[in-house]
């Protein structure tokens, strides 16, 4: 693929690690002094794999058609949960800056105790059991709470962590290698601002279709190559078009899978497609996108998220950490 060198990030302005947060107080005063007493006021009252997901009439059921980071790093703290100590005014500048109608709404803390997965009825596969990686769509909780997840990795927005972080939107990114090895750097600096980097597959096939030792080598070998290039394993995994089989997941729990979310709801800038017939959210749903641009969606990643958000805000709930719960 052609790109930009591998191991680097180009932002236009790049950031220093560590100088994230200096960059936040910096913007958090301009903001406040710029929004004053108005602003305050104003508060109070395709069917292939370059279209994934788009054509599956039975995807997510089994058998269906950077920087180099150092070991154990995870980034800063959750994302997410920042909002919360930033006046009402600050946030409202915030959503004003990055085009949202309102503010995103604030998640509540984590649970203490992780609720309990299991594979939703009808994923499951033949002669499985407990001991598998759990297959689900939405993660059991009362909290009113979505989770929001980008999958593959081929748009690569410098605006997106921007906006992504001085909005304290925490999300789940999905990394297939073939999409992201020309610049590692970028998803580097996701996660060090607090995104979790999971498994995709290193190129996105139809893993149902594949030998056992073939998709042993899509997810062990991307296993490793997340592990060698960011410095942590990742134990949630996204089978390409939410399609698998047994043998996928007892290859993905031999090396080091958990889990395995999919999806209940898709975002697009123009549309949400829903999995459920009341085409609605629900407590817990996870919410699939992607990393795509204007050459496929004709709207930038930002587009996105302030279609999203919208979605998500105005039926009344907040965007809270997948790896918070699961």
């Amino acid at each position: 693929m052609e790109g930009r060198e591998s191991g680097t990030f180009d932002t236009g302005a790049r950031r220093a690690s560590g100088a994230h947060r200096p960059a936040r107080v910096v913007l958090v005063a301009l903001l406040l002094a710029a929004v004053g007493s108005g602003c305050a006021s104003g508060t109070g009252g395709r069917g292939d794999a370059d279209t994934e997901h788009r054509a599956r009439p039975s995807a997510g059921h089994p058998g269906g058609p950077g920087q180099k980071a150092g070991p154990g790093q995870q980034g800063r703290a959750p994302a997410g949960y920042e909002n919360a100590r930033l006046a009402p005014a600050v946030r409202a500048a915030l959503a004003k800056k990055w085009g949202l109608d309102r503010p995103p709404l604030v998640a509540p803390p984590p649970p203490a105790v992780k609720p309990r997965l299991t594979t939703r009825e009808g994923f499951e596969v033949k002669g499985g059991d407990d001991s598998l990686p759990p297959v689900f769509t939405t993660v059991p909780t009362k909290d009113r709470v979505v989770f929001l997840t980008m999958d593959d990795g081929s748009e690569k927005d410098p605006e997106l962590l921007r906006m992504m972080d001085e909005l304290d939107i925490p999300y789940s990114a999905f990394l297939s290698d073939y999409e992201v090895r020309d610049n590692y750097g970028y998803f580097g600096e996701a996660q060090r601002l607090g995104v979790s980097l999971n498994n995709h597959t290193l190129d996105h096939p139809y893993l149902p279709g594949l030998s056992h030792s073939g998709q042993k080598r899509e997810i062990c070998g991307q296993q490793d190559i997340i592990e060698k290039r960011f410095g942590k394993r990742p134990t949630l995994f996204r089978p390409p078009y939410g399609n698998y089989n047994g043998d996928t997941l007892r290859i993905a729990k031999s090396c080091g899978i958990k889990a395995v979310p999919l999806w209940n709801a898709e975002a697009f800038p123009d549309r949400m497609e829903w999995r459920e017939g009341d085409q609605d959210l629900h407590p817990g749903d996870i919410v699939l996108t992607h990393f795509r641009g204007r050459k496929e969606w004709g709207a930038g990643m930002t587009d996105l998220v302030r279609a999203v958000m919208k979605t998500i805000t105005d039926k009344g709930y907040a965007v809270a950490r997948l790896e918070d719960y699961v």
